[in-house]
C-alpha cells in the first residue's frame, strides 16, 4: 500500500493508518530527515526479524537504530547519559545524527548485539515525529539501501513502492528523500568519535 502524507502537515487519519500497521506487527517504509527508512515496532520480534531478513542483517551483529521522539524517550532505552554526552545530544537533536549509546535492560533481547549498544535517532522530520508521537514508543529503523551503484539509497517513493510492495505492508510517500545517511557518532568510549560522516556536521567540543 502506498500512502501519500503531507510532509509539512501530516493528516491525522493517515498517520493513524500507519500506526495501526505498526501496532499489528507490520513493516513500513517511511521518510526521515536523511534517507527513507524501513521500520517496525521495536517490541514485535517477528517484524524485526522480517526487516533483518529483507536487509540481510544479523540482529546480533547489526547496528539497528531506534527512531525516538526526543532525548527523554531515547534515555528510557540507554544507560544513564553523562552530562557531556547529554549536552552533545541536546545541541544536535533533532537532526541527521545517530548516537551509539550503551543499551539498558529495556531494549528487547533481540537487539542485544555483542557490544550491548543501541543507535539512537531523533529525526527532524514532521512525518517521523508525528508517527512517533502517535505510536508512543520508538520505531526500529534501518536505512533503505539500493543496489544502484550511482544512487546508494532509494529516494523516490513511487520506485520504492514498485520494488517493495510485496515485501512490506505500507510505503509512506512523503516526497523525494535524501541520498546521504545520518552521521554516526560512537558515544560508548571515553571520548565521542565520528565513525561515519553523513548528512550532519557535528562539533565534538
Amino acid at each position: 500500500m502506498l500512502l501519500k502524507i503531507n510532509p509539512d502537515n501530516p493528516e491525522a487519519r493517515k498517520i493513524n493508518q500507519a500506526v495501526e500497521v505498526l501496532e499489528t506487527g507490520g513493516i513500513i517504509i517511511y521518510p526521515t530527515d536523511t534517507v527513507y527508512g524501513i521500520g517496525c515496532d521495536i517490541f514485535n520480534n517477528k517484524a524485526v526479524e522480517r526487516i533483518c531478513k529483507i536487509r540481510g542483517l544479523d540482529p546480533e551483529r547489526a547496528m539497528l537504530s531506534f527512531m525516538c521522539k526526543d532525548i527523554s524517550q531515547a534515555s528510557e532505552y540507554t544507560k544513564p547519559i553523562d552530562n557531556h554526552i547529554f549536552r552533545l545530544l541536546k545541541k544536535h537533536l533533532p537532526g541527521p545524527f545517530t548516537f551509539v549509546l550503551e543499551a539498558n535492560n529495556q531494549v528487547p533481547k533481540l537487539f542485544k548485539n555483542k557490544k550491548k549498544t543501541v543507535g539512537i535517532r531523533v529525526p527532524d522530520n514532521t512525518i517521523c515525529q508525528t508517527l512517533l508521537e502517535a505510536l508512543g514508543r520508538p520505531i526500529l529503523t534501518t536505512s533503505l539501501k539500493s543496489d544502484d551503484e550511482i544512487l546508494e539509497y532509494f529516494n523516490d517513493p513511487q520506485d520504492i513502492h514498485d520494488d517493495f510492495k510485496k515485501i512490506v505492508d505500507m510505503v509512506i510517500d512523503g516526497g523525494i528523500g535524501g541520498n546521504t545517511p545520518s552521521t554516526l557518532i560512537d558515544c560508548t568510549k571515553a571520548e565521542p568519535e565520528v565513525i561515519r560522516q553523513g548528512a550532519g556536521v557535528i562539533s565534538l567540543d
